[in-house]
């Protein structure tokens, strides 16, 4: 993990960590967790973009772990390794694992799983049924970054939301 001021983006990049925030807004609109990632190639091309939808029950249904399948399936190695995905909340151990093994690039987070672990314990939120490790303690060699300081309270006001917190 290493913090990410956002004047350490340029232009381009700011833009798919806001629209990752769109896509976890879109998520909870739509009765989901708030969560949005987004998959970008080397020139800067969106290749696939999806947010959480696990609101059937599917648990799995995480916008990261769709990333690595559809990378998985239409992309070859060598591009995957190229490509930065850019998501709203750090990777679970879930999605940190199939991003390794599919062999995917770069991870850029907004806010991280020690940022949303804080908040549920300040709103009283019960933990859920995986350990709550970091992309660094499930993969090896991945190079990571976030959170994104300027772009916390965005995210934070989002699952406040989720969770019928009333913030400031």
């Amino acid at each position: 993990m290493s913090l990410r001021p956002l004047s350490d983006f340029d232009d381009t990049q700011c833009s798919y960590l806001l629209r990752t925030i769109e896509l976890a807004a879109e998520a909870l609109e739509d009765g989901d967790e708030p969560f949005g990632s987004v998959l970008v190639d080397p020139s800067g091309l969106v290749l696939f973009e999806d947010r959480n939808r696990v609101k059937g029950g599917n648990h799995t249904r995480h916008p990261e772990l769709e990333i690595a399948r559809w990378a998985g399936e239409n992309l070859d190695a060598e591009q995957r390794a190229a490509c930065t995905v850019y998501t709203s909340g750090e990777h679970c151990p879930m999605c940190a694992a199939a991003h390794a093994w599919v062999g995917l690039g770069p991870i850029v987070y907004v806010a991280g799983t020690h940022e949303l672990q804080q908040w549920h314990v300040e709103w009283g939120i019960a933990a859920g049924p995986v350990r709550p490790l970091s992309i660094d303690q499930v993969t090896t060699g991945l190079a990571v970054s976030g959170p994104v300081p300027e772009l916390l309270p965005k995210v934070r006001a989002l699952h406040a939301q989720l969770h019928g917190i009333d913030e400031p």
